[in-house]
Order: structure tokens, then sequence, then C-alpha cells
């Protein structure tokens, strides 16, 4: 139990990545070279599903996944990724199985979030995205930072308030 962004990545999948004992179950995919250092997770159908907080994107994060590729997410899960600046993808499994096979030969795949497209081999699939979703991602925006863009029409907002109705303050 945290409140804290950091240190959940040791936790991530923690009954399907260790054993009874705590000791990581080397068959896990996750727990293998190269995988234990991927930015990019491809999962099934409904990922997420289950997890409401914020702390699975956390975990995730925290391990390193910056992008997840899946045929559905669960919608909470989906918006707290993108509010953590995590690009979830929604794509056709036979594509993510493409995707999969492919990186069974432990070669590298690329996300261009700018040109929209996953990028493997001499292969390329689009995807899409909300186009505001995706400007927020590319320029490291959260809910917090794009209210302080907002910092001036606040600061007006209040000074009319104070001045027409000085008893709300």
């Amino acid at each position: 139990k945290t409140i804290k962004r950091t240190g959940l990545g040791k936790s991530l999948f923690f009954e399907i990545r260790y054993d009874e004992d705590g000791k990581k179950i080397e068959k896990f995919v996750l727990n293998q070279e190269p995988y234990n250092n991927s930015s990019i997770l491809l999962v099934g159908k409904n990922f997420g599903c289950g997890s409401s907080r914020e702390h699975a994107p956390w975990a995730l994060l925290d391990f390193g996944i910056r992008c997840i590729i899946s045929p559905s997410f669960a919608d909470i899960f989906y918006n707290n990724c993108f509010k953590n600046g995590m690009l979830p993808i929604i794509l056709d499994e036979k594509k993510i199985e493409e995707l999969v096979q492919y990186s069974k030969r432990k070669k590298h795949i690329e996300i261009n979030l700018a040109e929209q497209e996953i990028i493997f081999g001499n292969k390329r699939i689009k995807f899409e995205i909300d186009s505001f979703k995706k400007q927020c991602l590319l320029d490291g925006l959260d809910d917090i930072a794009l209210s302080l863009e907002q910092l001036e029409k606040i600061s007006s907002f209040e000074n009319k308030l104070e001045k027409n109705k000085p008893w709300i303050n």
C-alpha cells in the first residue's frame, strides 16, 4: 500500500512473476532477457480490467513500460495511462500476434507517436489515437500542466470573483 509512484515495478504481475517463496519464475516473459528491459508490452483483450486505480499504470511505468498494445482496454485504466504519460494503443489481434511473433526473435519494435505507427523490421503498422491525447503525450502535459497553461485566465476569474462577490473569499 502506497501513494508513491515509485517502487511499484518490482510488484508488477507479482502473482504470476514470482513463486510462493518470492523467487522469480524464469518462464515468465518479463523475467527473461531482453524482455525484462522492455518498454513496450503486447497484451490480450480488456487489459487493465480491475485496475481502476492509478497504481497499475504506476507499476508499469516503474518497471519501464511506456507503451501497451492491446485489442481493448478497461476504460479507467486506458485513461489513467494517458494521465500518467503512457501510450495505450488499440490494435487488431492479428496485428498484435504478428508483433508477438516478431518479438520472439528478440527483434526491436519501435513506436513513432508523431507518425502514429509501429515500426518492426521493414514493416509499419498505423494506429489511431485521439489528437488531443496525442498532443498531450508529445508535449509531456498532464492534467496539472494543462491547468497551469490556463493560469492567466484562472487568476483573472478569481480577481473578478473577489471584486464582484467578496463574501465568497
